[in-house]
């Protein structure tokens, strides 16, 4: 018999987890925003621990619930807002139009 975690590690797309789970979603959402829904799924599921850390009996409702959360963050909201991914956690560097002189003059001289 198969663990969840066996069955969880054969999907390999945000559609097929919402599939397996049974979770309706707008594909227009999914295409935009798959590789977010799923680092915020991993997300979620690790601060509860992992699957590991989950009840045996309640992993499944657990994780379907974890991921419609995750589902349910992209469907008004951007990666870009949600910063899931770490490119978008640093913070913007601005550079001002006299240090590119500077810089570009400095470098007409080397």
């Amino acid at each position: 018999m198969e663990t969840l975690m066996d069955e969880l590690q054969q999907l390999s797309t945000a559609e097929e987890f919402l599939d397996y789970f049974g979770l309706e979603y707008d594909p227009a959402v999914v295409s935009v925003s798959r590789l977010h829904i799923l680092k915020r799924f991993n997300q979620y599921l690790a601060r509860e621990g992992g699957l590991a850390g989950l009840n045996e009996g309640l992993s499944r409702i657990k994780c379907r619930e974890l991921l419609a959360r995750a589902y349910t963050d992209f469907v008004h909201s951007s990666g870009i807002e949600q910063k899931v991914f770490k490119v978008f956690q640093q913070g913007v560097q601005r550079v001002s139009v006299d240090s590119l002189r500077r810089s570009l003059g400095e470098a007409s001289h080397a």
